[in-house]
């Protein structure tokens, strides 16, 4: 398959500031319809740390035995993007899927992004994404930390305090679902919308509960199955109290990685059945059934983004053509 350097030109930096300045939702039944990446951090991984503690005993126990070769098949199965978060940013990219780690045995309260192996420190990716924000003020992203890993109450506390000091009145107060408009944000320099999957933040104004954010997970290796899985969740999905991801992504199995060791995940799993996932996202349409959120693996593989934006158009068009 072709590759698409979705990342470079920044093409879409400043996309929802160019969208029209009037009360559209980013909620449904009037979205705006926003792209994602899946395992958004996994364009770098630390092949010299330990495996994380998000692996199960027995990768731990080959890591340990094999662990040159086995740290090289894992980074093929646990990267699932190429682009930086500036570069994703760039390419129009305003969800991102977050899982966090303190390291086992390290002193202090450092976090990390993870998935099998460690990636950045979180404070760098977070500063990185803030830079982005203060150079495009009418651009809006999602944070879902979703996954804590070794983390105690002591970890939990570090790491909301540092997003309230990397953001700082940038973080759009925890409300109603149904009264996030672009309009109602930019009035109150809001750019970022924290998700905390944890009751360490429960009582905090600027965290979002996971409940607000449901991402239902097909776990298949099966396109079909996946497209199947994707139009029932949207059908039964909550009308309104919540945002929705709808995670267009394949997850292999262990017979998957075993079949496919040395392609790794893009090779193997992701490229050879993207055209089925992007019909799919093509298919989509704009209003009260439409999707919300969707997330991608390597997003600059295809027009993802160019496609889902490209919605917000086509909603605010058939909005005009209604009778007032």
């Amino acid at each position: 398959m072709k590759t698409r350097p979705a990342g470079i030109g920044n093409t879409n930096a400043d996309w929802m500031g160019s969208l029209p300045s009037k009360s559209v939702h980013f909620y449904f039944p009037l979205p705006h319809h926003i792209p994602g990446s899946h395992d958004s951090f996994t364009y770098w991984v630390d092949v010299h740390a330990p495996v994380g503690p998000d692996q199960k005993v027995y990768v731990k126990y080959l890591a340990t035995m094999f662990s040159v070769l086995a740290k090289k098949v894992m980074v093929k199965w646990s990267m699932t993007q190429n682009l930086t978060f500036k570069e994703q940013l760039e390419a129009g990219i305003r969800y991102f899927d977050l899982r966090v780690s303190s390291k086992p045995g390290e002193s202090g309260n450092e976090i990390y992004f993870i998935h099998g192996l460690f990636g950045h420190k979180v404070c760098d990716g977070l500063l990185e994404i803030n830079t982005f924000l203060n150079r495009h003020r009418k651009e809006v992203v999602f944070l879902d930390f979703n996954h804590y890993y070794a983390m105690g109450a002591e970890h939990h506390v570090y790491l909301i305090n540092m997003l309230k000091q990397v953001f700082g009145r940038k973080l759009c107060n925890n409300c109603a679902v149904e009264s996030i408009t672009l309009d109602y944000l930019w009035q109150n320099k809001y750019q970022v919308i924290v998700f905390y999957h944890h009751p360490s933040a429960q009582g905090i104004p600027v965290m979002w509960p996971g409940n607000k954010i449901p991402a239902p997970w097909a776990n298949t290796t099966q396109p079909n199955k996946l497209t199947q899985f994707l139009e029932t969740t949207l059908r039964e999905r909550a009308k309104q109290g919540s945002f929705h991801v709808s995670q267009a992504i394949l997850t292999p199995k262990a017979n998957t990685v075993a079949k496919g060791l040395v392609w790794g995940l893009r090779s193997y799993l992701v490229e050879r059945n993207l055209p089925t996932i992007m019909s799919w996202v093509e298919a989509q349409r704009p209003g009260q059934e439409g999707v919300n959120i969707i997330t991608s693996d390597f997003v600059e593989l295809t027009d993802f983004a160019n496609i889902v934006i490209k919605l917000n158009n086509l909603l605010l068009s058939e909005q005009d053509r209604r009778p007032r």
